[in-house]
């Protein structure tokens, strides 16, 4: 009889821990480290004109976020995937959009900034280039993106400067 009872206070206490075991493979600091950019949200440009929506949702236990951005003018659509990878210890993207391109991002959070940035590459011009996307968590809640083509630590262009407003 003591042995039946030492088995049920054992398988007891295992469904017990089963069932309060709150444990989450991507609940850690790092992997909450761009949960400032979730929403839903209605981007403009730098001089205020309309960008587009972007619905950034976390997925797969909060390991995946991702993101689904429609344009406002072009019908240009795109998603990314964004995950933080715990073997390099960086926050990785990759996006691809309806045109049929891609882009590969890694890097960090620094402060109230995501800061990703690409593997270098050759343009038509024969310079080598990175691109360099930051997102800024600003204080009243929106989301700045600025996205900057970088010729060695010089900044060459400007390809995107747009604001998120929670919708």
């Amino acid at each position: 009889m003591r042995k039946l009872f030492g088995i049920l206070i054992f398988a007891f206490s295992f469904l017990v821990n089963a069932q309060t075991d709150t444990s989450c493979n991507c609940c850690t600091e790092e992997y909450k480290a761009f949960d400032f950019w979730v929403g839903d949200w209605e981007v403009t440009n730098a001089n205020g004109d309309p960008a587009g929506k972007n619905k950034i949702s976390k997925e797969e236990g909060g390991c995946l976020i991702r993101e689904d951005w429609t344009s406002a003018s072009s019908g240009f659509t795109g998603t990314s995937l964004n995950f933080y990878n715990k073997g390099t210890k960086q926050w990785e993207q990759l996006w691809i959009d309806n045109s049929g391109n891609f882009l590969k991002l890694k890097g960090n959070r620094i402060g109230n900034q995501m800061i990703l940035t690409s593997n270098t590459f050759t343009r038509d011009d024969g310079k080598d280039y990175r691109n360099r996307i930051t997102w800024t968590k600003n204080d009243d809640g929106t989301v700045r993106q600025l996205w900057e083509v970088l010729e060695g630590d010089t900044v060459a262009s400007v390809a995107f400067d747009g604001l998120y407003k929670r919708k």
